[in-house]
């Protein structure tokens, strides 16, 4: 599998089985949750749209990610991943003074 991580100034890639889940958790060491998601079934894999939060030292995290995985023979052989980069506490606190939005 070929995994192609792109933050918003970064551009990551990971091959095999066990290199992808060491990058993600590099990333993100923390086990977090995923209060919000959406999945549609394409036709060669599946498409997820997805908030994250976790926690470490600092406070409560966030970001919001789009994968795109496509799948042959059963197995996921390419991911791309969107990221809006890990927001923490103090850049989350700015966006809610700055920022209303339309829905969560």
């Amino acid at each position: 599998m070929l995994l192609d991580l792109s933050l918003p100034q970064w551009r990551l890639q990971a091959v095999g089985r066990d290199n992808p889940v060491a990058l993600r958790r590099a990333g993100h060491p923390a086990l977090g949750s995923v209060p919000r998601h959406r999945v549609e079934v394409t036709g060669t894999g599946i498409v997820i749209e997805f908030e994250e939060r976790w926690e470490d030292a600092d406070g409560v995290w966030y970001c919001r990610e789009m994968l795109r995985a496509e799948v042959r023979d059963g197995s996921m052989s390419e991911v791309s991943v969107y990221c809006t980069g890990d927001w923490s506490p103090e850049v989350q606190a700015a966006h809610r003074r700055e920022v209303t939005l339309v829905r969560p």
